[in-house]
């Protein structure tokens, strides 16, 4: 936070470069959020690149009472919703690969994992846009309610409750379909 407060200050003293360290902070984790939201890498590729020109050009707006990230997040994401507005985008499945090691000694872990993500991202996409967002900013950006109700500029109730009714909507559907998520279909 305290290196974020820095940059800002550096970029509007006429520091260009200094912005570059905010790009590089939070550009994976704006894209894999874009992504999830447009299902498209090469138009969330686009959508990260003009949220961050947004941002720059939008800097002197911060006004330093939020957290930058929560205000960065905002831009970038009402960004992505007016584009959404103006133009649908195609949506194509990809797989958006774990970070995390798997022993390639078990095919069979590698597989069942890759299915459960592939499972997941499909019960994802099935919400509405807003839910959505809200799953994401929640469970992908760990992102507090508090934050998320700020970056969507909804009440505290308002996050909550979207957010009980998404997995509501998520369990639901594993019991109707079937699937990985026992968890899920148990109330988790």
């Amino acid at each position: 936070m305290e290196d974020e407060q820095r940059w800002v200050q550096q970029v509007l003293a006429g520091d260009k470069q200094a912005y570059a360290h905010i790009i590089n902070k939070y550009k994976n984790q704006l894209y894999a959020t874009i992504l999830r939201m447009t299902k498209n890498p090469q138009d969330a590729q686009d959508l990260v690149q003009d949220a961050f020109i947004k941002v720059y050009r939008n800097l002197d707006k911060y006004d330093r009472s939020g957290s930058f990230a929560g205000w960065l997040y905002r831009v970038s994401i009402n960004h992505c919703m007016d584009e959404f507005r103006k133009k649908r985008f195609a949506t194509v499945q990809v797989e958006i690969d774990d970070e995390m090691s798997v022993n390639p000694n078990h095919p069979e872990l590698v597989f069942l994992k890759k299915e459960k993500s592939r499972q997941l991202e499909r019960l994802i996409a099935t919400l509405p846009e807003d839910e959505r967002l809200i799953i994401l900013l929640r469970y992908v950006n760990d992102m507090s309610y508090d934050e998320i109700g700020e970056l969507m500029e909804v009440p505290l109730s308002t996050v909550r409750n979207k957010l009980h009714r998404a997995k509501k909507k998520m369990r639901d559907t594993v019991k109707r379909e079937g699937g990985y998520f026992h968890e899920l279909s148990n109330g988790g």
